[in-house]
Parts: C-alpha cells; sequence; structure tokens
C-alpha cells in the first residue's frame, strides 16, 4: 500500500497495479512547504487533500490522519467523521503528542482516542478500517517493542482493526509483535531499505506493508540533487536519466483520455 503525495503520483501507483494507496502526511506538508506536523497543516487542508487522492484513483484510500488533529476524544470524534465522509476505506489514528516533554499520550487517553475514532466510524456506518499506530519506536522509549506490545493490544481492545507500530525493522523483532498481537493484522512501515522484501514480511506474517514518506523523499532528493548542482556548481549533468516530458506528459495524457 504505497504512499502518493499529489493526484499524479497516486495515479502511477494504481497504472503500476497496486490495489490501495495511503497518503502520507510528510508528504503532503512537504508539498505545501511545511514540516510534517499537525500543528504546522491545518485539518482543512489535510482533508482537502484526502479527498484529491481519493477522487484521482478509483482505488481504495487509506489516510494517515495522525493524531486525529485534535487533543481530546471529543476532536478526534468529529475529526474522523470529517474524514469518513472524504470516501477514504481506511484511516490511522497515531498516540504522538508532537510535545517533546511528553511524546506519547498516557495510555488510557489513547484508548479514549481510539475508542472516540471507532465511535466515529460505527456512527457513520460506513466500513471504514481503524488503524491505531504506537509510535514507541519514533519517539524514543526506552523498551519501544514492549511499550507498543501493550499500547497495541490496548487499542485493539478499544475497536482498532488494524495495528501499527512504525519504526520496526528488525526481523525478530516484527516476528515478536506480531505473535503478541495476534490475530489482530500487522501493518509494518518500510520507509528504508530493511534488508527484506515483500515476501520475506509476508512470511513473518506482515498483513499490509506502507512506505509512508518515502517515494516522497525519493522525488525530493532528486529534485535537490538537480538545484544544488546548478546553483553551486553551474553544471546540468544530474539531468542525465531524467524522464523526458514527452514520456511523462505521455503518461497523464493517457490517463485524461481513458
Amino acid at each position: 500500500m504505497p504512499n502518493p503525495w499529489d493526484p499524479g503520483s497516486a495515479r502511477y501507483l494504481r497504472h503500476l497495479g497496486f490495489q490501495a494507496v495511503a497518503t502520507t502526511s510528510a508528504g503532503f506538508a512537504f508539498s505545501r512547504g511545511l514540516p510534517d506536523s499537525s500543528r504546522a497543516v491545518p485539518v482543512a487542508a489535510v482533508l482537502g487533500h484526502i479527498t484529491d487522492i481519493v477522487n484521482a484513483v478509483d482505488l481504495p484510500v487509506n489516510a494517515d490522519f495522525e493524531s486525529g488533529y485534535a487533543d481530546n476524544p471529543d476532536g478526534v470524534a468529529v475529526n474522523v467523521g470529517h474524514c469518513v465522509a472524504t470516501g477514504v476505506a481506511g484511516l490511522s489514528i497515531e498516540d504522538a503528542t508532537g510535545q517533546r516533554a511528553r511524546p506519547l499520550y498516557d495510555l488510557p487517553e489513547a484508548v479514549e482516542r481510539i475508542k472516540a475514532a471507532r465511535a466515529a466510524i460505527d456512527e457513520s456506518g460506513s466500513n471504514v478500517l481503524l488503524t491505531a499506530r504506537a509510535e514507541c519506536f519514533l519517539v524514543g522509549e526506552d523498551d519501544p517493542l514492549k511499550e507498543s506490545i501493550r499500547r497495541l493490544n490496548a487499542y485493539a481492545a478499544a475497536g482498532a482493526d488494524v495495528l501499527f507500530a512504525p519504526g520496526i525493522h528488525a526481523r525478530d523483532d516484527i516476528r515478536t509483535l506480531i505473535a503478541a498481537v495476534a490475530p489482530h493484522p500487522v501493518n509494518l512501515l518500510v520507509g528504508r531499505n530493511i534488508g527484506l522484501t515483500v515476501a520475506d514480511l509476508a512470511g513473518l506474517g506482515v498483513r499490509r506493508i506502507s512506505v509512508g514518506s518515502s517515494f516522497a523523499r525519493a522525488a525530493w532528493t532528486r529534485f535537490m540533487e538537480v538545484a544544488k548542482e546548478v546553483a553551486i556548481e553551474g553544471r546540468f549533468t544530474s539531468l542525465d536519466g531524467v524522464g523526458s516530458l514527452a514520456d511523462i506528459n505521455g503518461f497523464f495524457r493517457d490517463e485524461f483520455e481513458k
């Protein structure tokens, strides 16, 4: 389930045969010249972006909905209701606060936030999948695997359909996590080369894979390389191998004319 950052990248991923896509909060934020933070990107802009991706492809779309763009459970419920209305097939809620002093919501509060999201989805009458994210590996928890397991099991009990601990990448840790939260399906983030293939991860029991911001970062990396060379060295050699206008425009012309 790759993560496009705009309608064009979503359509190309569909063209490659992917059966579902997910938004990336970071990829969208970068496209707006903003950092990946729910405090920097307003929820109205995020909802508009999610709607654009849903309308761009006839595929199930999972929304990276950060921490629900609200601090309290009632606010999470309201925003989740708005997200469901965009037509998504799923959405994720994370337990990170965005605050250095307290990087994760306390577990009881985090559970109430998942319950609020679950209630909003159920009230909508939709079949939207709720993914609960434990951000322990990303915020420097002392024992991120143990704390992720504790939190994800609590989120499953609160009504989450899919469980997600972004940042986990070691084979043994993945296997341990999946066994500890079974039979609930686990999503794995692959944001860099972790030495494991799709087939390897499937063999470990991973049910869904997302790439987060990595495709957007790959595009930014190439753009930055070319721009720096022109700005600093006055050379254009980094443009070698760049796709032609005819090829890329041809793809979008074919998509437009379908």
